[in-house]
């Protein structure tokens, strides 16, 4: 498969110093609500993206922890570019719902990746499984986004 505008978008910009930051301050402008949590794409390939997110109070809830609504929507970019950056050019995609659990505190700045196992795409409900990691690797946020893939009117 060949890079899409995403995949040739991101390697153009990983060349430069800042490149990370330059990329994921253009690519969120196309959704604007994710500029909210400021978020830096640290890795994005076929199948695969990783969003980091900064703890900083305008992400913190009551008890100065990452609010599960912030790191839901570093899930959500994640998926969002991830399935953006590796959908065959035949195939469109549109979420349908989110699951999550909450599964310890968010303390620390936060990874969220979205991985779809052997990039594998197919028309149907596509489950896309994403998760979020403090900053020791625990798991703070898991879940599922459930996409609709589609072929492409001609």
């Amino acid at each position: 498969m060949s890079d899409n505008y995403l995949m040739r978008l991101y390697k153009r910009l990983q060349k430069f110093p800042m490149g990370d930051r330059i990329f994921s301050f253009v690519a969120s402008r196309k959704a604007p609500y994710f500029a909210t949590i400021k978020p830096k794409i640290t890795k994005l390939e076929p199948g695969e993206c990783h969003c980091f997110i900064k703890k900083r109070r305008s992400v913190e809830n009551h008890i100065r922890t990452v609010h599960v609504i912030a790191i839901c929507n570093g899930l959500e970019m994640a998926m969002g570019f991830m399935a953006e950056a590796s959908i065959p050019k035949h195939l469109r995609w549109i979420p349908k719902g989110m699951t999550v659990d909450y599964t310890a505190k968010a303390g620390s700045d936060i990874r969220c990746e979205a991985i779809l196992p052997d990039n594998h795409w197919q028309e149907g409900d596509l489950p896309v499984q994403v998760t979020a990691y403090d900053e020791n690797d625990v798991v703070v946020v898991k879940g599922t986004i459930n996409l609709w893939i589609s072929a492409k009117k001609k």
